[in-house]
């Protein structure tokens, strides 16, 4: 593809130093996987032609502004205002802040309208299908099936007083969803999204499994929500193996069988959730314990240091008030009182001194006759 010179206006400044982002990394790499000019020969008939009004966008412009979109989870407003803060973004659309502006969000809704119009999204995938496998990456044996919502706005307040039919709400835990549901087929080697399909939010998933498989798998993984459909994977594809999740908990015991053959994913799903029960307790971190004072009730003692997680040594509470407390080595000697217990302080030097015959006798004379010297009053 020839470069097209860029004006001044759209140059780096002059930084010294710079760093390549993950999302310029991203970017760079999609430019070489995406057989762009296929794409817009497909788009190409069905967009808007050069006449003597306003001049269209250009197409390959709208066309990587709708990838962009879908890429990042951008709305039509979000990703007009990504392009002008992102240079990064407008290096890999083709926008020169210096010539012309980037596409405004009611451009880019009419694109994204006349590509569902036309049914392109699906001739769009089998076209990125294609070119993957021509450059040797190859659908497997092996499909991941998913599905995630989709929110659409439930609100009345629009022209028609109602909200669009083809949406529907449905109940994810506690938690309630308006909107469609997009259901996911996924090659498990390779991670390629071969199969898309949607429907209505309220849908199950393992009804829209036979549009998920493309009849050659041998192994077909999904969650909880595609298991019991081993016959209807065995229909769209003859000789797939049920590898879906079980269920593992009943109400008397824990099917560890199944258990453990829940957890047999391929590489691409075993990055993608992590569950809380698997955490094995003896990494969790001890929690304090927690005692409940009342008015008048002294603090209860402190937990002697060394002593084992959560657990309290019995031997620091039956010390008796009046002891010898061992503090790095010296040794002092603390009156506990009942009524000074909360403001008495281990003294900074011995009270009650050892006596001058026990100190060892300094050989040098001369530091003898200073230490017999008597002190001044």
């Amino acid at each position: 593809m020839r470069m097209k010179q860029q004006s001044l206006a759209s140059q780096v400044a002059f930084e010294k130093y710079g760093r390549k982002s993950r999302r310029e990394a991203f970017l760079d790499e999609m430019e070489q996987v995406i057989p762009w000019s296929r794409l817009q020969s497909l788009v190409e008939p069905h967009y808007a032609k050069a006449g003597n009004g306003r001049q269209p966008v250009g197409l390959s412009i709208m066309l990587r502004t709708y990838f962009v979109e879908q890429w990042f989870n951008l709305s039509d407003p979000g990703v007009e205002e990504s392009l002008y803060e992102s240079s990064a973004l407008r290096r890999f659309v083709g926008v020169d802040l210096g010539v012309a502006p980037a596409p405004d969000e009611a451009t880019i809704c009419r694109f994204r309208h006349l590509l569902e119009k036309h049914d392109l999204g699906g001739l769009m995938l089998e076209a990125v299908n294609m070119h993957l496998e021509a450059k040797g990456i190859k659908i497997q044996t092996g499909t991941i099936m998913d599905a995630t919502i989709i929110h659409a706005p439930s609100s009345t307040k629009n022209k028609s007083g109602e909200r669009d039919p083809e949406m529907h709400q449905t109940r994810k835990g506690k938690q309630w969803y308006f909107g469609l549901k997009a259901h996911i087929g996924v090659d498990s080697k390779e991670g390629v999204v071969h199969s898309v399909c949607t429907s209505a939010a309220s849908v199950a998933d393992k009804h829209m499994l036979p549009d998920l498989l493309h009849g050659e798998e041998r192994k077909v993984w999904g969650d909880g929500g595609y298991q019991g459909q081993t016959d209807a994977i065995r229909e769209a594809a003859p000789h797939a193996q049920d590898m879906t999740c079980r269920r593992t908990k009943f109400k008397d015991y824990v099917a560890e069988e199944a258990k453990r053959k829940n957890t047999t994913i391929p590489h691409p799903e075993a990055r993608l959730r992590l569950r809380q029960d698997e955490i094995p307790r003896d990494c969790e971190e001890p929690q304090p314990a927690m005692h409940e004072l009342r008015s008048g009730q002294p603090l209860p003692a402190p937990q002697t240091a060394g002593a084992a997680r959560g657990v309290v040594r019995p031997e620091a509470e039956k010390q008796p008030p009046d002891a010898a407390i061992r503090l790095r080595g010296q040794h002092f000697s603390a009156s506990l009182d009942r009524n000074t217990q909360r403001n008495a302080l281990p003294s900074p030097l011995p009270s009650n001194p050892p006596p001058a015959q026990s100190l060892p006798k300094p050989s040098d004379p001369q530091i003898e006759r200073q230490t017999s010297a008597p002190s001044p009053s």
